[in-house]
């Protein structure tokens, strides 16, 4: 099988969205750029633990480390989502399709 750079690049963001870890890292990064400690700090984990799961963001290309002297700030970017919600909206026109018909049963049931 062949595969093309846009779906590596989707398996490395839905593998980084799969972790409710990671997920919740980005959440915070939404909110400005954090030190790898105060990403850490809210989580019951080694410090190397959390490298781990910013090593995957930032592979799936999530998150940014920007050295600041002996620190590291964390940086969110969004822009490989666009291509998992390009996916996504492929589907959107079947999941509209079947939530109508499944509107129309209901309704045919109401009517009974």
């Amino acid at each position: 099988m062949v595969t093309s750079a846009r779906t590596k690049a989707l398996d490395h963001v839905f593998g980084a969205l799969a972790d409710p870890t990671r997920r919740a890292i980005l959440a915070r990064l939404t909110h400005g750029e954090a030190t790898v400690g105060e990403l850490a700090e809210p989580f019951a984990m080694s410090r190397p633990a959390i490298s781990k799961h910013l090593d995957v963001l930032e592979r799936a290309g999530l998150l940014h480390r920007v050295p600041d002297g002996r620190v590291n700030r964390c940086r969110f970017d969004g822009a490989p989502l666009r291509g998992a919600h390009e996916l996504m909206e492929d589907y959107r026109g079947f999941w509209d399709d079947q939530m109508d018909k499944l509107a129309g049963l209901f309704e045919k049931e109401r009517k009974r």
